[in-house]
């Protein structure tokens, strides 16, 4: 937990708010160490809550009003009623993941209370750390508890994803929100975005998850990400199943004569990221490392020639990570592609070396300079 930062948001709501002592909850970002673009195919995803978090500082008030300061937007605000129709805020982008989650929760349960909220967070913004799941949970949990609904960890990550789904527009998948809100600490988290069913799996002691920032701007993202869902539409019909991870690989390589050359490719990452992923929850399990890192590069490959949604300077982040971990784990892009960051999961001892050669290589080979975050897997949304 960053100290300043929970004192910051604690001082800037007395300020604010007239010197009432606030609660504070802290909803973590994340990093996926395999399974991408399966999420939304109805498949597995291994991801682990990080120690870059959002805190917001909040009390009830004795009315149906919410009023929002946004510490990090030099204490920009909105306010806005729960009894009425919500609707988007045209000047202020950041408080539609505010009001969605409030106007979502707002159709499922009646007599919601008011809030007053700061919120502070430093999770890297558009660095495909899910920032946005880390406010949106949090959100969900502040309004869980002032009106005390006592919510699930799973109702708060599914109200927060149909407020990007359907009130700022990202049809993203449910794993951002999940992690957020059920991470635990110092393990993975195995998730079956189908059923929803999760199961923790246990970090090696000594092992260490490094994110680096490409920082290469993410422009095609957002359109790039819903053709590849249109794509894997396609090819699932074509195996008529709803979703691609309903086939195995045996399924796959059986009926996939008469698809399109695209299409094809784009199941083939996600049928066999699927299976690589359930496999790395193995390894993992078993304390394998090398075979950790095996997938992790086979992950990166896919995701390359299959999925096509690397970037040759993620390409070059991983191949210099890769070449320097070794057989002691392994480096892939995580996130939507086009860009944003990659993860390695390394021995600890190792860290220092590899941060060495990455400063050294990166901006050399690329005129960019990257952002580095080791981190540590964490606990889900909670109350501090």
């Amino acid at each position: 937990m960053n100290n300043t930062q929970l004192k910051n948001v604690t001082d800037i709501f007395k300020h604010h708010f007239d010197g009432v002592e606030p609660q504070v909850v802290c909803a973590p970002g994340r990093v996926n160490i395999i399974g991408e673009h399966t999420d939304y195919n109805g498949g597995h995803v291994l991801p682990c809550a990080i120690n870059y978090q959002t805190l917001i500082s909040f009390s009830a008030r004795n009315d149906q009003e919410v009023h929002v300061v946004a510490a990090d937007y030099d204490d920009e605000q909105d306010r806005f009623c729960i009894d009425d129709n919500i609707a988007h805020n045209e000047d202020k982008f950041w408080s539609n993941y505010v009001r969605g989650v409030v106007s979502v929760m707002a159709q499922h349960y009646p007599n919601l209370v008011g809030v007053n909220m700061v919120i502070s967070g430093d999770v890297p913004q558009g660095a495909g750390l899910s920032s946005s799941a880390a406010l949106e949970v949090g959100v969900a949990k502040v309004i869980s508890e002032v009106s005390s609904l006592a919510l699930s960890n799973q109702t708060l990550a599914l109200i927060s994803q149909q407020a990007e789904n359907e009130f700022v527009g990202c049809q993203c998948g449910i794993m951002d929100q999940l992690i957020s809100a059920s991470g635990n600490a110092g393990h993975a988290l195995l998730i079956n975005c189908e059923t929803l069913a999760t199961a923790p799996i246990s970090l090696p002691d000594n092992s260490a998850v490094l994110i680096v920032n490409s920082n290469v701007k993410r422009g095609l993202v957002d359109s790039e990400y819903n053709t590849r869902r249109k794509q894997c539409e396609v090819a699932a019909k074509h195996f008529g199943v709803a979703l691609l991870c309903d086939i195995d690989i045996d399924t796959f390589e059986a009926g996939k004569q008469g698809l399109a050359n695209v299409e094809l490719k784009r199941a083939r990452h996600v049928v066999y990221e699927n299976h690589r992923t359930l496999d790395a929850a193995d390894a993992l399990s078993k304390g394998d490392i090398k075979a950790l890192g095996d997938l992790m590069r086979a992950s990166h490959a896919s995701m390359k020639d299959d999925f096509e949604i690397t970037t040759p300077e993620i390409d070059y982040l991983v191949g210099v990570l890769n070449e320097a971990i070794g057989d002691n784990g392994g480096a892939r892009m995580t996130g939507g592609g086009f860009g944003g960051c990659v993860v390695a999961v390394l021995p600890s001892d190792q860290v220092a070396s590899v941060c060495e050669l990455i400063e050294s290589r990166y901006f050399e080979k690329t005129g960019i300079k990257e952002s580095i975050y080791l981190s540590k897997a964490c606990q889900g949304v909670h109350i501090l």
